[in-house]
């Protein structure tokens, strides 16, 4: 796999993979059941509120990690293998992407039956995407 379709496949593999994790076989409710077994083996006294904090957490330090993951992907896309290490511009142009797909996520799950979306889920999405960025401005930066 060489030139455009090398920097760019990865990213649009991530976004349909964010697609698929949007439809009701994620939903709450079937990740729910399938943590609940976990924790329950690993902790056998877990109580209910406990586990829904849980839960809540690895939800949405999913949410996080996922639009993190595609920043660098989207980064890495826009940079294509380009002589200079950072830009501005695809930095900011990741960030733009990743913050209208969260959106896109969002209301596509409108559409699912046991979903919802939520704006604060894509300021959260947007957030893994900034951070992911930043220290990855920090990290380039401090090796120059």
């Amino acid at each position: 796999m060489g030139g455009p379709l090398k920097y760019w496949a990865p990213p649009i593999i991530w976004m349909s993979a964010i697609f698929f994790f949007s439809t009701d076989i994620f939903s709450g409710e079937n990740t729910g059941s399938l943590l609940w077994e976990v924790v329950g083996f690993i902790y056998p006294s877990v109580t209910q509120w406990l586990f829904d904090w849980i839960h809540f957490f690895i939800r949405k330090a999913g949410h996080f990690t996922v639009y993190a993951i595609l920043a660098i992907l989207l980064f890495r896309a826009f940079r294509s293998g380009g002589g200079a290490r950072w830009r501005w511009r695809w930095a900011l142009t990741s960030l733009l992407v990743v913050f209208l797909y969260a959106l896109s996520d969002e209301y596509h799950q409108t559409f699912t039956l046991h979903r919802t979306g939520s704006f604060y889920d894509s300021l959260i999405d947007t957030s893994g995407a900034v951070t992911t960025l930043v220290l990855l401005w920090l990290f380039r930066r401090k090796s120059e």
